[in-house]
């Protein structure tokens, strides 16, 4: 099977924007810190880098609670990354939407942006979703990431670039066309 080139998608469209102060590159790559700093192992580390890489893939795709960019961004990955990476990728949104049910203060702190895209995702998990949802053993993971995601919005916040996250991309996608500085 043929790898992908995930360093070409942030190439070619990572400088856009998302309706956040950061560009999708810079998003993934703070998240990508983030994760990395808190001490998450090398599957959480490339979750949270790769949480929004449907953006990227397929930038005109419409969000709806059904069919999100987790679905299409797990759908993306999981030929190549080990299932707990895909899971995460995909219930990154469902973590948001637990997140704003159980807790009013995560709620008031989402960004704008963020506000918008839950109501198309569906809002708040109710309580039978919740609790489903949080019963699944990769859910504090994916809560991690979700976590991050609404930190990884810094206009100022410094990263390492991504060819630094080269070789862990190459480790599951096979060889990238951005090479490591």
């Amino acid at each position: 099977m043929a790898g992908l080139d995930v360093t070409a998608l942030f190439e070619a469209r990572g400088d856009g924007h998302y309706g956040e102060a950061v560009t999708q590159r810079d998003h993934a790559l703070q998240c990508a810190g983030l994760a990395s700093r808190a001490g998450g192992d090398d599957e959480l580390v490339l979750a949270a880098l790769l949480h929004d890489l449907a953006h990227l893939a397929v930038p005109e795709g419409r969000e709806t609670a059904e069919r999100h960019h987790g679905h299409r961004g797990a759908a993306l990955v999981a030929p190549f990354v080990p299932a707990r990476v895909a899971w995460i990728i995909e219930h990154h949104v469902a973590a948001k939407r637990y997140l704003c049910a159980v807790d009013p203060v995560y709620l008031e702190r989402l960004s704008p942006a963020s506000v918008h895209s839950l109501a198309v995702q569906g809002g708040p998990l109710h309580r039978e979703e919740a609790m489903a949802v949080a019963a699944h053993p990769w859910f504090p993971d994916a809560l991690n990431v979700r976590r991050w995601d609404e930190e990884a919005k810094d206009p100022q916040a410094k990263t390492p670039p991504l060819s630094a996250w080269v070789p862990l991309l190459e480790r599951y996608f096979g060889p990238q066309t951005l090479r490591r500085a």
